[in-house]
């Protein structure tokens, strides 16, 4: 039996856990799955040149997500910390670098790990 390839792992978690953010905030229709795909392909690229880089390709799919998703639909995920004032989406943190959660910038509070995110 062959070792699973550490790229393909790192990018299939990757996967699962932007899609589990995707899920829980009931926004995984195909078009964003696509966009999900997307990304995993460009990382995968991306890690075959930067090989370092497969600790960081969680937080780059879903910082890749959210940008495609602002771009085509809006701001997302929102922040279900801060209550008044404009809605705002939540960041990836560390912007490059391993275990990668979601952040409320305004507020200063970690929300969730990447793929922790809850309706």
């Amino acid at each position: 039996m062959d070792a699973i390839d550490p790229l393909e792992q790192a990018l299939h978690a990757a996967r699962a856990l932007v899609l589990a953010d995707l899920v829980a905030r009931e926004v995984a229709e195909a078009e964003v799955v696509s966009l999900v795909e997307e990304s995993v392909a460009h990382r995968r690229w991306w890690v075959e040149q930067w090989p370092e880089g497969i600790a960081y390709v969680a937080g780059l799919v879903a910082q890749d997500v959210q940008d495609a998703l602002l771009e085509r639909y809006g701001r997302w995920p929102l922040c279900p910390v801060c209550g008044s004032g404009d809605p705002h989406a939540l960041d990836v943190e560390p912007e490059l670098g391993p275990d990668p959660h979601w952040v409320c910038g305004k507020a200063g509070v970690v929300v969730a790990p990447v793929g922790g995110l809850t309706a």
